[in-house]
């Protein structure tokens, strides 16, 4: 289901700082990147853990689920670097990643501030918006590292990032894959998007959903 409201610009009229979340949302997740990057997460757990894959898979979904992220986890309970984690586990391959003129123009438009926020790094997202041709669409790309590692979907993270980039979440607009990430800006104040597959119902703190992100941006402008 993509949305097509007819007067989907007037509810975001009053926003100003467009965020977008990264991985499976400027791109499409048949591309599967975030499935190399747990290959890497998995590999390292093992080299540094001394633990099987099987248990590596089995932490890293823990992790996820009660930390936020594979390396919030990896930081609590054991202590281990992030620098070199977030090294190694985005070093992928991101050769099969086409531009998309038309998400960028649609992005380019929208008036006001427009920003990457991801759980990854800087350095990849970098990586990942020339490789889709959306290097020029954004006026700031923000990594886990500008939240002093603490990971999305914690309130923290929000906080220190929008501090970081003088943002007020009450004139701003959230797009993202994952909809647990939308709960904290929905509480803050701002609009809400679920990018990705059609859903049958929604949370209460996602106000829209689509699953074509460049037809859905390019009403808002």
């Amino acid at each position: 289901m993509t949305a097509l409201l007819t007067d989907i610009a007037a509810e975001f009229a009053h926003v100003r700082a467009w965020v977008f979340d990264l991985d499976n949302t400027l791109y499409p997740p048949e591309a599967r990147l975030f499935s190399q990057i747990e290959v890497k997460m998995r590999d390292w757990m093992v080299a540094r853990l001394g633990v099987d894959a099987a248990e590596a898979d089995r932490l890293r979904a823990d992790y996820w689920a009660r930390h936020g992220t594979t390396l919030a986890g990896l930081m609590a309970e054991h202590g281990l670097p992030a620098d070199e984690f977030l090294v190694d586990v985005h070093d992928i391959d991101l050769s099969h990643l086409d531009a998309d003129p038309a998400l960028a123009r649609a992005i380019a438009a929208l008036p006001g501030r427009r920003i990457v926020y991801t759980n990854g790094s800087e350095p990849y997202a970098r990586r990942v918006l020339a490789a889709r041709g959306l290097t020029g669409a954004f006026d700031a790309v923000y990594g886990v590292e500008h939240a002093g590692l603490v990971p999305k979907p914690q309130r923290a993270a929000f906080e220190a990032v929008f501090a970081l980039d003088g943002l007020a979440p009450e004139q701003g607009a959230m797009f993202e894959d994952d909809p647990r990430n939308l709960a904290v800006p929905h509480a803050m104040g701002m609009r809400t998007v679920l990018v990705g597959p059609p859903q049958d119902s929604l949370a209460d703190h996602i106000h829209h959903h689509t699953d074509d992100l460049s037809g859905f941006v390019s009403q808002l402008a």
